[in-house]
């Protein structure tokens, strides 16, 4: 992994701009390339991952994997990696592991050293601290391992020790968190040597798609799953992982929403490369959403593009299955016509910040009308769009999304922006800033 990642000036000044249309190659997926360097390490056999996502939460990941005794090597100055995998059970036994702020690398792999036993300790940035963990350490523990809180009851940072399980049946809440049943998920093989594993889903499931990734990549790594619905997913005993030899991650569609939505406002056209109709990622339903608010879209099997030549329209969406690119569609609501309503947004709260609360105050510096609940949020557009100095809360998403509010759309012109804290986008993609700016045929820095 690249450890010189680009690095950013305190802030950057977006002028607005009329137009914006191009073509650009997505970086990797950040739910799938941690989720296939966990595989590729419990795996038997070496693994070629291409296109892996160059990025600080991977980077995370692979600190943590060759702390724990996993060997990976990177292909020159590509993102091309080889894993050899440990055959679900990692050499070393007793490790300190910082996680930064990374919820798809400190979840998975807290349920698979939970299994597997040692004497670790887990721990992560102050906001890392205050996302909850609970619901999956709960889960663990009921089922035999033995994992300690060294901070706050419910939250990282975490001491796991050696532990015996002995459930054939664990259960775990769905309305917090995917990752959590993400994670049991991932280490179920491990637990399932001598027996089945039954995992129940207690409560309603979000963020499904997700889930649906999981299911796709261990299926990819020799495992498979039965499901009972969203309510129940068995783990037949005896299965173990395998290396599939060689796998490809798909470019991230979360951060495809930035540039269709870039296409939508300021007319487009924009293509977005490395996500289509084949994509495993729930995101791509983005371009669904902006085809409700007025948006011309074309797909292939690798390839999205979104361009619009009238004023968008307001929606009224359940955004469960988007709930990261939800955000996109909030910025972008102040180019509609009418107040756009976001709904079953709760995780917003427990992410890298509290995005419900984060949106809506950057949303009002910029004169938008914000009715914001618990697990909603109703935008209603300014008149004309101010110009502000946004704040980003060291959270990626808010940088990316706001930096969309600089161009000018068919109902209102977009307006200067000040993004405090660019660095902030090195957590999943450190060249946004440039790929945007080729978007804005200007040259940022």
């Amino acid at each position: 992994m690249k450890t010189a990642l680009k690095t950013y000036p305190p802030f950057i000044d977006l002028h607005p701009l009329m137009k914006a249309e191009g073509r650009i190659r997505l970086p990797g997926s950040k739910s799938i390339s941690n989720r296939t360097l966990l595989l590729a390490a419990l795996s038997r056999g070496t693994t070629e991952i291409h296109d892996l996502l160059a990025s600080d939460d991977t980077l995370v990941m692979l600190n943590a994997l060759q702390k724990l005794g996993v060997h990976w090597r990177q292909c020159h100055d590509t993102q091309k990696y080889t894993v050899e995998g440990v055959g679900g059970k990692f050499p070393v036994r007793q490790a300190d592991l910082f996680m930064g702020n990374a919820g798809t690398a400190i979840r998975p792999l807290v349920a698979a050293l939970a299994v597997l036993g040692g004497d670790y300790a887990i721990h992560g940035v102050p906001r890392m601290h205050e996302r909850p963990i609970g619901d999956l350490v709960d889960a663990l523990n009921d089922a035999g391992a033995s994992i300690d809180y060294t901070g706050n009851a419910g939250y990282p940072p975490l001491h796991i020790h050696q532990g015996a399980f002995h459930a054939h049946r664990l259960q775990v809440r769905g309305n917090v968190s995917s990752q959590f049943l993400t994670a049991l998920l991932m280490a179920a093989p491990l637990i399932a040597q001598q027996h089945d594993v039954t995992i129940e889903v207690v409560g309603d499931l979000i963020s499904k798609p997700y889930i649906e990734i999981t299911l796709n990549l261990m299926e990819r790594f020799g495992v498979q799953v039965e499901r009972n619905g969203w309510q129940a997913f068995t783990v037949r005993h005896g299965q173990q992982y395998q290396s599939p030899g060689t796998i490809y991650v798909e470019g991230d569609a979360s951060s495809a929403s930035y540039f269709l939505a870039a296409g939508a406002i300021g007319g487009g056209p924009v293509r977005v490369e490395g996500v289509g109709d084949s994509s495993i990622q729930g995101d791509v339903r983005f371009a669904d959403a902006l085809a409700q608010m007025g948006v011309e879209i074309r797909k292939g099997d690798n390839w999205i593009e979104a361009e619009c030549h009238t004023p968008l329209q307001s929606i009224d969406l359940d955004c469960n299955h988007i709930p990261d690119a939800a955000m996109t569609l909030a910025v972008a609501a102040l180019y509609a016509n009418g107040t756009t309503t976001l709904r079953n947004i709760a995780s917003w709260r427990v992410k890298e910040t509290d995005r419900l609360n984060a949106m809506a105050t950057e949303l009002r510096k910029l004169g938008a009308t914000i009715e914001e609940g618990s697990d909603y949020m109703c935008i209603s557009p300014p008149t004309q769009i101010q110009s502000a100095e946004i704040a980003t809360y060291d959270d990626h998403r808010m940088a990316m999304c706001f930096s969309l509010a600089s161009l000018d759309g068919k109902l209102r012109r977009g307006a200067a922006m000040r993004i405090m804290e660019p660095q902030c986008v090195a957590k999943t993609f450190p060249e946004y800033f440039d790929v945007f700016a080729s978007l804005r045929h200007e040259d940022l820095f």
